[in-house]
């Protein structure tokens, strides 16, 4: 469980810089240059991502299980997956009218990836990974609508074609996840 714990530290915590430090941020990127930053933040990342992984599979299979779904609840999470897989597809199609109604739909989709997560696996890993990634998405929209207030951050429009692209490239990325990939990486067919 402890490099589980690590690399949610290690990712979250570079993740969390723009919420708790973004003086200091402002500043390491004004010394060192944006480039380099970003380099940086994605070396950090990937050990975090790589850490949480390795953690993760070797902390799923200790005993300490807090609850046993019921089967019914399979159906449900795989609809809130569907939502998650179209909120995180509009955070990087331009011109969408969900990104523009919603403003963070990453976000969003990290927290409903985590909650649907959440409703149908209930080890100790379980609730450490997902109540993690769920409660720092949840501070981390926070935040960045705090921010966009105090900047008078305005989104642009979107246009029924950016729309209907997120959608559906969301759809399709969702049931190649949930039909083959989930099971090829994670060990685990959700949708069958």
């Amino acid at each position: 469980m402890g490099l589980l714990v690590l690399g949610l530290v290690i990712f979250l915590g570079a993740h969390s810089t723009r919420i708790f430090a973004d003086d200091w941020r402002t500043r390491q990127i004004a010394r060192i240059g944006a480039m380099p930053w970003k380099g940086l933040y994605s070396v950090v990342s990937i050990v975090g991502f790589a850490l949480i992984v390795w953690g993760y599979g070797r902390a799923r299979n200790l005993p300490g299980l807090l609850w046993q779904s019921p089967e019914w609840m399979r159906p449900v999470t795989a609809a809130l997956m569907l939502v998650s897989f179209v909120l995180l597809t509009a955070a990087y199609v331009p011109r969408n009218g969900i990104r523009a109604r919603l403003h963070h739909p990453m976000l969003l989709g990290v927290k409903t990836w985590a909650f649907a997560h959440l409703l149908v696996n209930g080890s100790d890993a379980d609730v450490l990974l997902f109540g993690a990634f769920l409660v720092w998405a949840v501070v981390c929209f926070r935040s960045a609508r705090v921010r966009d207030r105090a900047a008078h951050t305005v989104y642009a429009p979107g246009t029924a074609r950016g729309t209907a692209v997120a959608v559906i490239v969301g759809i399709v990325a969702w049931a190649v996840f949930g039909f083959w990939l989930h099971g090829l990486l994670i060990g685990v067919k959700p949708v069958a």
